[in-house]
């Protein structure tokens, strides 16, 4: 709770204004993105299915990279319903290895440690509930096996593409060099299509984002009133760049514990970046930061990547 009151002030005295994006995701904020993701328009998630579904033999083989044990560790897990796949088919070709699940939100750790091994008998589940480099020192505490690390769902986007290296060439650090990286990113396409999946008819995401000050309100004491905020999506195809604002209706102070902040009519607060790239820009990444790709797998449309990179 410290970290949070601490990240939201000093988000929120800059300016612009912005909110971390990783705190979307509360009990609430979990059961919204779940409804984002079933949406008509939010397509990574169909997409990257398809992926799991369809190429899951050639996955796994890939994965496995004749290793006879390791450890499977996902970065931002929420319910695994796509990495399920993988654990099934795996499990299927008698590979020894532990799911690893790593997630900011204790429900969603909680909820796999206790159904997954139910679904597919005799999987290995060991839980961490935390930020992500942390856990995955964590996961290496636990066990010296080599590891093999998702980061799925396009959730590289979730930085600006100058952050989005950073985070890979950190990465690689804890990686050791024969340890695997899948890494999925949401390619460039049509901006209708993009910009359709982050404004969805139902107000999903609307709500999602909303989400994020009604938590403030319920845990930082604050009195964001949600009904003076509006949210509204931007896609930029030159730098590949899709954006949420909440966008201030009126000039409006709000309070958050001792603190007071004004807004301006119009005035936005930058809530999250959803970064799309060539497959080209991937590779690119890869080879900046440390890594090599080894493996590319598309969707039918070929509107999103799952990359394999090894580590040079």
């Amino acid at each position: 709770m410290e970290q949070f009151l601490k990240e939201v002030l000093r988000d929120l005295n800059q300016s612009p204004k912005s909110l971390n994006s990783k705190y979307f995701y509360d009990e609430a904020g979990d059961k919204l993105f779940q409804q984002i993701m079933g949406s008509v328009e939010y397509y990574p998630t169909n997409c990257e299915m398809e992926i799991f579904k369809t190429r899951t033999k050639e996955l796994a083989l890939t994965l496995k990279n004749g290793f006879a044990e390791f450890d499977l560790v996902e970065l931002g897990a929420g319910d695994a319903t796509k990495s399920s796949y993988l654990l099934a088919e795996l499990h299927e070709q008698g590979a020894d290895f532990t799911y690893m699940p790593i997630d900011i939100s204790s429900s969603m750790v909680n909820y796999l440690e206790k159904n997954l091994p139910n679904a597919i008998p005799g999987l290995k589940v060991t839980g961490l509930n935390g930020e992500y480099f942390e856990m995955l020192q964590k996961a290496y505490a636990i066990s010296s096996r080599k590891k093999v690390v998702l980061f799925l769902g396009g959730n590289i986007g979730n930085f600006k593409p100058d952050e989005a290296l950073d985070f890979c060439k950190r990465l690689r650090t804890l990686l050791k060099p024969d340890d695997l990286l899948l890494i999925g990113f949401d390619l460039k396409k049509h901006p209708r299509v993009i910009r359709a999946a982050y404004n969805d008819a139902a107000g999903y995401t609307r709500d999602f984002n909303l989400n994020l000050l009604k938590r403030i309100n319920r845990e930082l004491k604050g009195n964001f009133i949600l009904s003076q905020f509006e949210h509204y999506p931007s896609y930029d195809p030159s730098t590949g760049a899709c954006r949420s604002y909440l966008i201030s209706l009126t000039d409006q102070v709000v309070n958050i514990s001792d603190h007071t902040f004004h807004f301006k009519e119009n005035e936005y607060i930058d809530m999250e970046i959803s970064q799309k790239y060539s497959v080209e820009e991937t590779d690119a990444i890869a080879r900046a930061a440390g890594f090599k790709p080894i493996a590319h797998f598309y969707d039918s449309k070929k509107w999103f990547l799952d990359t394999v990179w090894s580590g040079v």
